[in-house]
C-alpha cells in the first residue's frame, strides 16, 4: 500500500455524512484506460472522493476502476465518496429511472451523493414553464431513493439563487450540496450566502477556469511568492475558505500536484487579491435563463 502524501480534511454534510474537501473530477475522462490511470494516481495520492455524472458517460468505467483498485490500496467501498448526477434528459418523470441507471452503471449498492445536474430539461427551451415542475418531480424521486438508502445524500448543481429558493420552499429533504462553477473571477457571493444560511455545502467545480486562470498575472504573482503552482494557488484559495474542490486531470503528476494544497496557506492579502478578480465571468454554461 502506497503512503498518502496528505490527509484530506472533510466537511460534514447536513445528513451527517463526511465529504472529503478534495475530490477527483472526471469530466471528459471517457476512455476506460484513462479512467483507470487517473483513479490509480488519485488513490495513490490520497484522494478519497470521485465525481462523475450520467452525461460524462464514464460511470461504468469509474465503478470498474474502483473495484479493481481499492484492494491495491487496502481500501474498501466505505473508504471512498462517490458523486454522480442526473442527466438533463432524465429530468422530471424519468428521474427515478435515471438515478437507478447511475447506480447500475457504477455497480454500487448506494451512491454517496447524487445531484440534479442542471435546472433545465433536455429538449425544452430554457424559458419553458415546465422546467420548475420537472425539477420538483426529479427532487421527489431523489428524496424517495434517499429514504431507501440508495442515495446517501442528495443535492443540486448549477442552480441559481432563484432555483435554490424554490427548492428550499418545497422540499421535504433539503439539499446537502450545491455544486457550481467557482473561481476568483466568479465568486458567487449570493449563492454562498444562501447556502450558509440554509446549511447547504457549497462545492466548487472549474476551479482553474478551464485552464485560463493559470496564466492570470495575479495568480502567477501569488504562485511565485509562495513557491507553488498556479493550480495549487487557485485550489488553495477555495479550500482555505472552506469550499470543497474537484480538480479534474488525467495526468498522474498533475493529479498529485493538485492534492498538495493542505500543507501551505495563503495570506489574507493573497486571498483578497484573488477575490478582487471577481467580474462574474463564466467559463462554463450559464443557468441564469432557466425558468
Amino acid at each position: 500500500m502506497s503512503p498518502t502524501p496528505f490527509s484530506s480534511p472533510s466537511v460534514a454534510l447536513n445528513t451527517g455524512l463526511q465529504m472529503p474537501v478534495l475530490g477527483l473530477g472526471t469530466y471528459k475522462l471517457c476512455d476506460p484506460e484513462d479512467v483507470h490511470r487517473a483513479v490509480d494516481a488519485a488513490l495513490s495520492a490520497g484522494y478519497r472522493a470521485f465525481d462523475s455524472a450520467a452525461v460524462y458517460r464514464n460511470e461504468a468505467d469509474l465503478g470498474k476502476a474502483l473495484r479493481e483498485l481499492l484492494p491495491k490500496y487496502g481500501l474498501t467501498r466505505k473508504d471512498v465518496f462517490i458523486t454522480s448526477k442526473l442527466g438533463p434528459k432524465d429530468q422530471g418523470e424519468k428521474a427515478m429511472e435515471g438515478a437507478l441507471h447511475s447506480l447500475s452503471q457504477l455497480d454500487l449498492e448506494y451512491i454517496d451523493l447524487y445531484l440534479i445536474h442542471w435546472p433545465g430539461t433536455q429538449g425544452l427551451a430554457v424559458a419553458d414553464e415546465r422546467n420548475p415542475g420537472n425539477r420538483a418531480q426529479s427532487w421527489a424521486s431523489l428524496e424517495e431513493l434517499h429514504g431507501q438508502g440508495k442515495l446517501r445524500a442528495i443535492g443540486v448543481s448549477n442552480y441559481t439563487p432563484a432555483h435554490m429558493r424554490e427548492l428550499m420552499q418545497s422540499c421535504k429533504v433539503p439539499p446537502a450540496v450545491l455544486q457550481v462553477e467557482f473561481h476568483p473571477r466568479l465568486c458567487q457571493p449570493e449563492l454562498r450566502s444562501l447556502c450558509k444560511e440554509s446549511g447547504v455545502c457549497f462545492q466548487a467545480y472549474s476551479s482553474l477556469g478551464k485552464g485560463e486562470l493559470l496564466t492570470d498575472p495575479v495568480v502567477l504573482e501569488v504562485a511565485e511568492n509562495c513557491k507553488r503552482t498556479p493550480a495549487q494557488v487557485l485550489l488553495r484559495w477555495a479550500v482555505q475558505q472552506g469550499i470543497p474542490v474537484l480538480p479534474k486531470s488525467s495526468n498522474p503528476d498533475r493529479i498529485l500536484q493538485n492534492a498538495e494544497v493542505f500543507d501551505f496557506s495563503l495570506s489574507d492579502t493573497d486571498i483578497s487579491r484573488l477575490s478582487a478578480l471577481d467580474c462574474g465571468h463564466r467559463f462554463c454554461w450559464d443557468p441564469s435563463g432557466v425558468a
